[in-house]
């Protein structure tokens, strides 16, 4: 994403225009981030057959034989393979190997010392307990190689807390905070059944007890694990288990997070006081009707602000900002991206707004009323 917002690369790209020669036809950054590609599993050649992981140059070789066992879009299927070849991606736009950008580019600026692909100790071991005995068995150390972009980072508790906080509240020296906004966006349901589990560009999005959880977990021979950032309350929830016979880690991890936020809430945001109203934004101030629905603009902090007035305060309101006399631009909340118009009548006051084009009026009216 951080390659995106430099111009390095578009998220509808398709593959073969950063890997030349490729016959893979179609498959595109963002579906490879969103795992709706379509593309297999896992690398060809079955590496946890055997546990003998491919080197880059086998990843981009096997690239082209692998199969497309879905339709793109058409369900969420995860794919190890088509994260490596993100990784490959990145390595040939930044002339170096995937875990030296990782390291540079994220990993040293949020001081998550302890994160990256070799093992550094002290370090828990792995294990595999089987059923019916309470002996636990060692797991082997694999080296993920050229699947190090897929699931070769190994962490801390700590390092993946700073991680959470990055989630919460990123810096923008780092990444953009529209950008961390956008890889939040849902891009397909994982758990079309229950509906409590979606996919970012790249993150898991997991709904459970009423909120929204941001993060990812992790598999690997002896180890799974779960990191799971609320964003509104900042909270992270990191768990990480040396046993291959775990419980679920992200409902586990959010579950852990739910409690930390119950038991210990967030103290609410103390009032500040604005210091004007801007002029152009006074006549615009009060109770207005849009589509049957009832909108109360406010200004906080100088800005103007729209909500429906049967929302609980707690939802977010939609915000403008001008960009020309008489004209706004939505930048979060309902309508992100549509023009809110000023329109005047003959004597050069406010007759009604046009809100993503509809007729936004100060008393409630037909569709068709006359103004």
């Amino acid at each position: 994403m951080m390659l995106r917002d430099e111009g390095g690369l578009d998220l509808d790209d398709t593959v073969e225009t950063h890997l030349p020669g490729s016959t893979q036809g179609g498959v595109t950054v963002r579906q490879l981030l969103a795992h709706t590609s379509g593309m297999q599993r896992e690398p060809v050649n079955g590496p946890f057959e055997h546990m003998v992981m491919p080197e880059r140059a086998e990843i981009v070789s096997g690239w082209d034989e692998a199969q497309r066992v879905g339709r793109p879009h058409d369900r969420w299927h995860y794919s190890n393979l088509g994260f490596a070849v993100l990784g490959e991606i990145v390595a040939r736009l930044e002339g170096r190997p995937w875990p030296e950008v990782v390291r540079d580019r994220l990993t040293r600026p949020l001081e998550m010392g302890r994160t990256g692909t070799r093992p550094q100790e002290p370090r828990a071991k792995g294990y595999y307990v089987p059923p019916f005995t309470d002996v636990p068995l060692p797991e082997p150390d694999v080296d993920a190689k050229g699947l190090d972009p897929a699931g070769g980072l190994r962490s801390t508790a700590t390092d993946l807390s700073r991680w959470g906080g990055f989630l919460a509240e990123p810096d923008a020296e780092i990444l953009s905070p529209d950008t961390l906004e956008e890889m939040c966006q849902p891009q397909v349901m994982a758990d079309p059944r229950g509906w409590t589990l979606a996919w970012g560009l790249g993150l898991q999005l997991l709904r459970h007890e009423g909120r929204t959880w941001v993060g990812h977990t992790g598999g690997w021979p002896g180890s799974v694990t779960g990191c799971f950032t609320e964003r509104e309350s900042a909270t992270t929830a990191v768990l990480l288990m040396n046993a291959t016979t775990p419980v679920a880690p992200a409902t586990a991890a959010a579950g852990m997070g739910t409690l930390a936020i119950e038991r210990e809430p967030v103290d609410p945001q103390p009032w500040t006081p604005g210091t004007a109203v801007p002029e152009q934004l006074a006549p615009l101030l009060g109770h207005w009707y849009t589509e049957g629905s009832h909108l109360v603009l406010s200004v906080r902090q100088g800005q103007l602000e729209a909500r429906l007035a049967a929302a609980p305060r707690s939802a977010p309101p939609a915000v403008f900002t001008e960009v020309a006399p008489d004209r706004y631009r939505t930048v979060s909340g309902r309508e992100r991206g549509e023009p809110l118009v000023v329109v005047r009548g003959s004597d050069g006051g406010v007759s009604h707004l046009l809100w993503a084009t509809y007729r936004v009026t100060r008393e409630p009216l037909t569709f068709d009323a006359p103004l």
